[in-house]
């Protein structure tokens, strides 16, 4: 057994691992005083976007994979909210002469969907009522969350924008200085917002599932959406275009909109039934990817050595380019996704890795059909990019715009009900908070392209892209696995890598999350500017330095992170003899998981 950063947590009661400790103990809390991992995992939830207001927020999305005992069967919740009605490309490339959409600001957002996501799984399967769930969020917003350095290093990188275009946000982040690493700061805006919501749900009766309804309708059809509505048309919000847009998203869009049910998409690798949501993610990227190292001997391969790494890499090449061509909300694209994911396509496919890094974008063309992207846009825009923080990090350019800023949350309880979401969006740094609510809109339209005809067209009504993914795994038809990670484009390459090493190299989650990764930015980015970077790869500080020279020898064009800046994993899992196992990420120090 190799050295990890703390045990693989085991219990047979629960077991919750989150991205912060605060949301691992709220779902903990709520196991252990009754509730099931329906209700443990909207209340960490909630809480996430008080500890974690960088990554989520009230006005993000969450998608959900979750697994319920009692009918033994997996679903998804679609919590990605769609372009508004007046988000057109007219109105952005016409009216506005934009290229790109912007990655900041009123014109991204599309409508909120994580809190319908929440509400719609806490009614259908849960068993708590909202005030019961929404009891952690309102208590440490109103009397205040531990605030990790992170919180603060993102202010500071946007400090300059508040102070002089976005005064809202600069009223709730910036008074007193801003928040102190390791001080608590509250958000007493957004607690009278959740604690309103609780009233009005209340004032339905006793019944839970009227009470719930009537929360969806306090934030989607009353004094939510009035004071969203009404914010984005007397504030025009400077953007990443440099301009001051007013918002258009409406009070009837959020009325018009609610959170659904999707099939997930499966895969089967090596016996192993991996599942994630549909096109309108980037999930299938993860499973193209398992489908063309299928056939390779990744099992022979080191799990810490150059030959894993390249195969991995250039596997994930094909896959995202072809995310890039053919994935998109597929109420509106014609997506070829059994095509994409079938034997024939995809050993086709893998004749194209080769020995060498390819510098190419080659997305392929199921059933005949040709693609149609700009690969050589994309990399003059990476060219012209602006210089953002970190490495193998979420990034925050000083007009906000973001890259990879998310949470993710496992959760088994002791009935065999799994959850895997991956909350995010609505990040403080997103656009300028709306002050009757204490949050922000989020940004997840910069997806969308301005380009007629393309899978993932702006187009309204429409999902952008998303690149949330959770993910799960069964054995046997069973469920077996819950896991996910922030990281935005990563989170696809991240989680595989983790599946492979734990099936093929024996890793429990611990060890797994512990070693270390990589990622890839050869592809075109979903977020503004929508850059690619041909070849680049940038591997962990604690890789070998003879790996890190082979991988250059086959041409990657490399660059070395920090020692431990890849990866932000969480996963459950249920063994054989019933106990329960789960891991978390000791990057960052934040991300923990607890069981009994």
């Amino acid at each position: 057994m190799m050295f990890t950063t703390r045990p693989e947590i085991a219990g047979t009661f629960g077991v919750v691992a989150t991205t912060h400790w605060i949301a691992s103990q709220v779902g903990m809390a709520v196991l252990e005083r009754g509730g099931n991992a329906f209700d443990a995992a909207a209340a960490a939830g909630f809480t996430l976007q008080i500890v974690e207001p960088h990554l989520n927020g009230p006005g993000g999305d969450c998608p959900i994979i979750l697994h319920s005992a009692a009918t033994g069967a997996q679903s998804v919740i679609c919590g990605q909210g769609p372009a508004p009605a007046g988000l057109t490309i007219d109105h952005v490339k016409g009216k506005l002469g934009q290229s790109i959409m912007p990655g900041t600001g009123f014109l991204c957002a599309p409508i909120p969907g994580a809190f319908d996501a929440w509400m719609l799984m806490l009614r259908d399967h849960g068993t708590w009522k909202p005030r019961e769930i929404l009891e952690f969020a309102i208590g440490y917003a109103r009397h205040g969350a531990h605030m990790v350095p992170r919180i603060r290093q993102t202010i500071d990188t946007v400090r300059p924008l508040f102070e002089t275009a976005w005064p809202t946000s600069a009223e709730l982040w910036l008074r007193d200085g801003g928040p102190a690493p390791g001080g608590l700061y509250a958000n007493p805006v957004l607690a009278d917002t959740y604690s309103r919501i609780v009233t009005e749900a209340e004032a339905a009766g006793g019944d839970r599932i009227a009470q719930i309804e009537a929360a969806r309708a306090a934030f989607y059809k009353g004094f939510v959406a009035e004071a969203v509505e009404s914010f984005a048309r007397r504030f025009a919000a400077l953007d990443t275009t440099g301009e001051r847009n007013h918002g258009v998203i409406t009070a009837h869009d959020m009325a018009n909109w609610q959170a659904s049910y999707d099939a997930p998409l499966r895969y089967n690798y090596h016996g192993t039934e991996v599942l994630k949501c549909g096109p309108w993610s980037q999930g299938p990227a993860m499973l193209m990817t398992l489908s063309l190292l299928r056939d390779i001997d990744v099992a022979g391969m080191d799990p810490m050595g150059a030959e894993l790494v390249h195969h991995f890499v250039e596997a994930q090449k094909l896959a995202f380019a072809d995310r890039e061509a053919w994935c998109g909300d597929p109420d509106f694209f014609d997506v070829p996704m059994s095509t994409l994911l079938s034997d024939a396509y995809n050993a086709e496919r893998r004749k194209l890795i080769g020995a060498q890094a390819s510098m190419e974008f080659r997305p392929g063309s199921p059933d005949g059909r040709a693609p149609d992207t700009d690969y050589a846009a994309a990399i003059r825009r990476g060219l012209e990019a602006r210089a953002a923080a970190g490495t193998g990090e979420p990034t925050v350019s000083r007009l906000g715009a973001s890259g990879g800023d998310t949470c993710h949350i496992d959760i088994i309880d002791r009935w065999g009900n799994m959850v895997s979401a991956t909350p995010s969006a609505g990040w403080l740094q997103s656009s300028p908070a709306i002050p009757e609510l204490g949050f922000c809109l989020g940004s997840r339209c910069q997806m969308f392209w301005l380009e007629e005809g393309l899978s993932n067209t702006l187009v309204p009504g429409k999902r952008p892209r998303t690149t949330l993914s959770p993910s799960m795994a069964l054995r046997d038809g069973k469920p077996w696995m819950s896991f996910g990670t922030p990281g935005g484009e990563q989170q696809d390459q991240w989680q595989p890598l983790m599946l492979l090493r734990m099936l093929h190299h024996g890793l429990n989650i611990q060890e797994a999350i512990d070693m270390p990764a990589f990622h890839s930015e050869h592809w075109i980015s979903s977020f503004w500017p929508r850059a690619a970077k041909p070849g680049k790869l940038v591997l962990e500080g604690r890789y070998p330095a003879a790996v890190a020279e082979e991988l250059k020898a086959r041409g990657h064009v490399l660059e070395m992170g920090g020692d431990w800046s890849e990866g932000r994993l969480t996963g459950a899992r249920i063994q054989a003899d019933g106990q329960l196992r789960a891991g978390a990420n000791p990057r960052g120090m934040q991300g923990y998981a607890v069981g009994r």
